[in-house]
C-alpha cells in the first residue's frame, strides 16, 4: 500500500521557500528551528535528492527544489485556505443544516417558525425532513432533529423542552350512539383508531390519581403513521383515538370532541431536540437549537399562561 505524501514536511518546505529562510519559518510557523530542518531533512531523504544548497550565509534552492516549490507553495495556500473556511463554517452561521422534525408538529409550529430565522440568518440554509418515523441522525447525516416521546437512553445529545399532553378523544356523535367509556378497559369494546409510531406499538397505557394502571390493546378500521390523517374519521363520530394537544387541541376547543377518560392519564410524552454526540458543532447548528429552544418553550409558557 502506497504511503500517504508528507503533507507536514511538504507545508514547512514550502514555508522556508517562502520566507528564504529557516529560522524565518520557524518563526511563523511557532515551531523550533530544529523540527524545520528536521522536517526538510526528512523530505529529502524520502524523495532521494537535496532541495536546497546550505552555506552559512546563503540558502538556495537545487533543480529539484525548485520544481517542488512550486507544488509545495500551492499546496500550503490551498491548506490554508481551506483552514480558513473550515473555521468560518465554525464561526460564521453559514451553510445548510439537516432537520428532522415529525410531520403535522413541523407543519404547524415549526414552518411558521422559519421566515423569522432565515431572515435573520440569510447565509444559512434548512433541509426540513417531515415524518414520524424516528430517523437515525448519524446513519442519515441530520445535524438536529425533534422528537416527541420518552426517549430511551441513547449517545445522542437530547435536550427536554416541554412536555406534550395527550387526550384520548371521541366526537360528540360517537359517545351519543356507542355511549362513554369511564375507565380505559372499556375501551376494548369500542371503534379506536391507531397510530403506527408508538413507543408501544398498539398498546395504550394509562394511569389514575390513585396510582391504577390500566393498558389496553384498542382495535378499530383506521392505522396511521401520522397522527393528523385520523382526524376527519374521529369528527366524524367514527371513533376514539388518543391524541397529543398540538393535534387534538383545537377540535376540542371547537367542541368537534370531547375529552373521555378525564380520571386517567397516558403517560406524557415531552418535546427533546437532539443532536449527535461530539462538538463543538458549526454555528449554523448552534443558532438554530437556540433560536428553537427560545420559541417554542415562550410559545409554551404563553399557552401555559392562557390556560
Amino acid at each position: 500500500m502506497a504511503k500517504l505524501p508528507d503533507f507536514e514536511a511538504m507545508a514547512i518546505f514550502a514555508k522556508v521557500v517562502e520566507q528564504r529562510s529557516f529560522a524565518s519559518a520557524a518563526q511563523d510557523l511557532a515551531l523550533s528551528k530544529a523540527t524545520v530542518s528536521k522536517a526538510v531533512s526528512r523530505l529529502e531523504e524520502r524523495l532521494g535528492t537535496r532541495l536546497f544548497n546550505r552555506t552559512s550565509r546563503r540558502l538556495a534552492l537545487t533543480d529539484a527544489g525548485q520544481r517542488l516549490s512550486e507544488r509545495a507553495i500551492r499546496l500550503l495556500a490551498d491548506g490554508e485556505e481551506a483552514e480558513t473556511e473550515a473555521l468560518a463554517q465554525s464561526v460564521v452561521p453559514r451553510g445548510l443544516v439537516r432537520f428532522a422534525v415529525p410531520m403535522t408538529f413541523g407543519v404547524k409550529k415549526i414552518a411558521p417558525l422559519l421566515p423569522a430565522f432565515l431572515e435573520h440568518y440569510p447565509e444559512v440554509s434548512i433541509d426540513l425532513h417531515l415524518s414520524d418515523a424516528t430517523v437515525d441522525l448519524i446513519g442519515e447525516g441530520f445535524d438536529l432533529a425533534l422528537r416527541i416521546a420518552r426517549l430511551p437512553d441513547s449517545s445522542l445529545i437530547a435536550r427536554r423542552l416541554c412536555a406534550i399532553p395527550r387526550y384520548t378523544v371521541a366526537a360528540p356523535s360517537y359517545l351519543k350512539r356507542y355511549g362513554r367509556p369511564t375507565h380505559p378497559m372499556h375501551l376494548a369494546e369500542h371503534k379506536c383508531f391507531g397510530y403506527a409510531y408508538l413507543a408501544t406499538a398498539g398498546v395504550w397505557h394509562y394511569t389514575n390519581a390513585a396510582g391504577e394502571q390500566a393498558s389496553v390493546r384498542p382495535a378499530g378500521q383506521l392505522r396511521v403513521n401520522n397522527g393528523e390523517a385520523v382526524l376527519p374519521a374521529v369528527t366524524a363520530g367514527l371513533g376514539i383515538a388518543d391524541l397529543p394537544d398540538f393535534i387534538i387541541g383545537d377540535a376540542i376547543a371547537s367542541g368537534q370532541v370531547e375529552v373521555i377518560l378525564k380520571g386517567w392519564t397516558q403517560a406524557e410524552g415531552a418535546m427533546h431536540l437532539v443532536m449527535p454526540p461530539g462538538g463543538p458543532r458549526p454555528a449554523r447548528v448552534e443558532v438554530l437549537a437556540d433560536f428553537l429552544v427560545r420559541e417554542l418553550v415562550k410559545g409554551r409558557k404563553g399557552r401555559a399562561a392562557q390556560a
